[in-house]
């Protein structure tokens, strides 16, 4: 179990549009040697996702994303941007050509690509890491469980996500904010709930990657939160007149002496969930000197705001990318009911034991969380 550390990056003041607060994160220098470019496809909606042999699920897939550690990212030309010819006036000569991908049926979630560039699905790759906790099922055919349940596990196993355009004021809020210069990447509030944070290894990067934050999957209370949501406090400097500010120098340093206390009040008190969390990672691909990773937490009852997510990391274990995923609730009690039942080997009465509850009760939550299949009808025995 390790913690996100955002070292490099620092959090400048927040902007609010209604109930949406975004957070810009400055690199002072990018990471170097990673680039993060788009894949674009010819339409959106639904697609195919391969995990492995005969196995696949199927979801929204409007983008991939394409790391690049060739060192020759800078260089090479996004998918999805617009190429043109110019004349000596510096005017288009040529119509302008789209670049697009022809579209395929069947997509993995990471598939390395000519070179020393690897294609990956953002927010699949974590969302599919959840999925499949303990997705075996029972390991013990102990009398409780199905047929189907020792057969198939959690086979089949869904969970319902909100397309970032209908997180009300986010379309709007990353339309008219500025990008800051350096910025890398960005903390995600509804409600002053944290939503999401994403975050790219070079500034280039994140302006091409800045409008599809609205392409993205959202978790069920985020969406809530935007909806229903009071608007938020904006950041506002205030520097008392004194003796200390005789100068627009003085001015200036007053100025960036609030911005540095905005960021370190943002990262204690605002990103604390995130980053104060022990997370299990799992590597998916290693890449030269850097490594993607996914990662799960510890599905902690009666605790506010559990994330899912990616990681790029470098040999320093510095971030250069991310993206997460707040769940719901009913998202980690599932997280939580299925971490205890496979720590107790799949057996009823010591997993109830663990929670401090009865077979009975534990058998009703059990049912509560959707996991219904995975029992035996009483009948049958």
């Amino acid at each position: 179990m390790n913690r996100l550390e955002l070292t490099g990056l620092t959090a400048r003041p927040a902007q609010v549009w209604g109930g949406v607060r975004l957070v810009p994160l400055v690199r002072e220098q990018p990471v170097e040697g990673l680039r993060l470019h788009r894949e674009v496809y010819s339409g959106y909606g639904t697609g195919v996702v391969e995990v492995g042999p005969r196995t696949h699920y199927t979801s929204y897939i409007p983008h991939g994303f394409v790391a690049d550690w060739s060192g020759d990212g800078a260089n090479t030309a996004a998918y999805g941007t617009q190429l043109a010819a110019q004349d000596g006036n510096g005017s288009p000569s040529t119509p302008p050509r789209t670049l697009t991908l022809p579209r395929h049926r069947h997509h993995r979630l990471a598939k390395r690509q000519p070179g020393n560039r690897l294609r990956f699905l953002p927010l699949h790759l974590a969302m599919e890491g959840y999925l499949a906790l303990h997705f075996g099922g029972p390991s013990t055919a102990w009398e409780e469980w199905s047929r189907q349940a020792l057969r198939d596990g959690l086979s089949p196993r869904a969970e319902d996500a909100y397309l970032g355009w209908s997180v009300r004021g986010l379309g709007d809020a990353l339309r008219a904010f500025e990008i800051h210069p350096g910025q890398c990447g960005v903390m995600m509030y509804t409600a002053d709930a944290l939503a999401a944070a994403f975050v790219v290894p070079h500034p280039d990067d994140y302006r091409l990657l800045h409008p599809t934050l609205v392409q993205d999957l959202y978790g069920e209370l985020v969406h809530q939160y935007a909806m229903y949501g009071a608007p938020v406090a904006g950041f506002g400097a205030r520097i008392a007149d004194g003796p200390h500010v005789r100068t627009l120098a003085d001015l200036r340093a007053a100025a960036r002496g609030q911005e540095r206390e905005w960021g370190e009040t943002h990262d204690t008190l605002f990103a604390r969930e995130l980053l104060d969390t022990s997370y299990a990672f799992d590597r998916v691909y290693r890449m030269g000197s850097f490594t993607l990773w996914r990662f799960l937490p510890p599905f902690l009852r009666n605790r506010d705001g559990q994330h899912i997510g990616e990681t790029v990391t470098d040999h320093k274990g510095r971030v250069a990318y991310l993206k997460t995923f707040r769940l719901s609730e009913a998202q980690v009690r599932r997280g939580h009911l299925l971490q205890r039942l496979a720590d107790a080997d799949w057996l009823l009465p010591r997993a109830a034991a663990a929670l401090g509850t009865t077979p009975e009760e534990l058998v009703r939550r059990i049912r509560a969380a959707g996991f219904e299949s995975l029992l035996r009808d009483r009948g049958s025995r």
